[in-house]
């Protein structure tokens, strides 16, 4: 008997089936770029390597060599040379970049280095102290970088010669 003279209720227990795996039925999605941001007040002292894309908006104190995008927003600031497919400097940079397709230098902007691309936009009020040398094409640029990262190779061989 259930209390205040209610009737008991009676469950019955159902089993649900097993949903079926139709995973070959959904569309196959891309793979997603990495991405990196480095915050407004942080500080990063080492060299950045990798693929996919990183914003930088604190401070990175040393090389920046990427497959992808390197962009360096308003609060950027970079100390050391940045190597990568695509870059847009709004912050700033003191070192040399080479852009294997593009740079663009943003109104905020400013380089203390020199510049090797494919194709540069700088707009108005961006600020460049440094040469700039356009290559012919992203097989040029690429070659470009290899020829850098011998050099530099070569002189840490000297160094440690020494």
């Amino acid at each position: 008997m259930a209390f205040f003279g209610g009737q008991t209720k009676t469950t019955t227990s159902q089993t649900v089936p097993e949903p079926e795996d139709r995973t070959e039925d959904l569309p196959q999605l891309p793979e997603p770029r990495t991405s990196t941001i480095i915050a407004q007040d942080i500080v990063v002292t080492g060299s950045i390597h990798g693929e996919g894309v990183v914003q930088i908006e604190g401070v990175v104190e040393g090389e920046v060599s990427l497959q992808g995008y390197v962009i360096v927003a308003a609060t950027g600031v970079v100390k050391g040379p940045i190597q990568g497919d695509v870059i847009r400097v709004a912050g700033n940079v003191e070192g040399n970049i080479v852009a294997q397709d593009h740079l663009r230098l943003e109104k905020t902007g400013t380089i203390e280095g020199d510049v090797k691309t494919v194709s540069f936009v700088v707009e108005d009020g961006g600020h460049l102290n440094g040469r700039t040398t356009m290559v012919k094409g992203r097989d040029s640029a690429a070659k470009v970088l290899l020829d850098e990262a011998e050099a530099l190779k070569a002189s840490r061989n000297s160094e440690d010669e020494d």
